[in-house]
Order: C-alpha cells, then structure tokens, then sequence
C-alpha cells in the first residue's frame, strides 16, 4: 500500500482548479446543525481518498461529490464534466443520492443509493466509502460531545441512520475490492453507531 501511496501522483494544478471550485459552490454551506463550513467535510473526505493512493480524479470526485446533491443539480453536473472531464463527472454523479429539487423522502432515496451501489463503478464506491467513513467518523464524535442532541441533525431515526450505514457497509464489503484498512475504520465506525442509536 506504502508503495502505491509512493507512485500515486497527484496533479497538483488540476487539484487546486478543483479545490477552488469547490470552495466557490459550498461557500455559504455548514454542516448540518453546526456553524462547521462544509467545505472542510469535502477536503476531510478526499483527503482520506488521496492517503489511501486514490488518483487525482478520484481526489477531485471527493471534493465534489456532493455538488449535484446540494448545489444546483444536473446543471451542477454539466459544468464539472466541462472543467475536470467524464471520470469526474461520473463518480460525482454516482455518489449524489439524487439530483432531484426537492429532494425526495429520505428512506426512499438511500434505499435506491443501497440497491444501486453495485452498478457503480469502483471509483465510486471508493468515494463513496470516504465520504461515509467522515460522515459515520463525525455522528460518533459528536454523539461523544453532545450525547442524544446529535440526531435533532437528522431528518431519519437513530436506528435508521444506524441501518444506513451498516447497509452501507455490507454492500462495500461486497463489491468494493481492496481498500481493507479503510473497510476496517468504517465498520469500526458502524458499530459505534448502532450503539450510539440503540441508547
């Protein structure tokens, strides 16, 4: 893996175009329930794809992956695949639940991001398992911090947060080959979840 790390390199020009870009769109964005600028979730997560040797799309695919969800849909889309190319465009349009406004009920979109993450390609689902293990990595934190508070955050349950993730989780382990230190801290997370939302 060290070796991978070694070899991987990043294009340093096309990543600050990206990370630019990101910070223009998510400006005005906080984490939910925080005064957290999102922005820094979206580094977190591919900062995580870049220590674990992921390329340079994949890192950009990290910053942006929620861009189509919450900042302008399809026309969102469009503009990406125009600056940073189809691998891009294609692993933001894979981790984005919906490009729909407004946004469809909460159960009904992350089953259909569960049922689909098979047809995903594995770039994806690299992404995808980043942004879940910063996601996961936060509610556990701040469940430490805040207790119970932590799931006013939420539109679902705690149990239905705890199932998402675990679902999550077994469809990684399925489908997603390699990246085993990253599975590991992501079902490390998961269990403390499910504990977390059983109290």
């Amino acid at each position: 893996m060290l070796d991978k790390i070694k070899k991987n390199k990043i294009d340093k020009k096309k990543y600050k175009k990206a990370l630019d870009f990101t910070y223009k769109i998510h400006f005005k964005q906080n984490r939910k329930g925080t005064g957290i600028p999102y922005f820094t979730h979206l580094v977190s997560v591919s900062n995580n794809i870049i220590e674990d040797g992921g390329t340079t799309d994949e890192a950009i695919g990290g910053l942006l992956h929620d861009a189509v969800e919450d900042q302008g849909g399809l026309r969102v889309l469009k503009e990406i695949k125009k600056q940073f190319g189809s691998k891009v465009a294609r692993i933001v349009d894979e981790c984005s639940d919906t490009a729909v406004v407004p946004k469809p009920p909460w159960q009904e979109r992350k089953k259909k991001y569960i049922s689909d993450i098979k047809k995903k390609g594995q770039s994806s689902m690299f992404v995808s398992l980043c942004d879940k293990l910063h996601n996961g990595t936060c509610i556990v934190n701040d469940y430490k911090r805040v207790g119970k508070k932590i799931w006013n955050r939420f539109t679902a349950s705690p149990k239905q947060v705890a199932w998402y993730y675990e679902s999550l989780y077994k469809e990684f382990s399925k489908h997603l080959k390699g990246h085993k230190v990253l599975k590991d801290n992501y079902l490390r997370v998961v269990k403390e979840i499910k504990r977390a939302a059983s109290k």
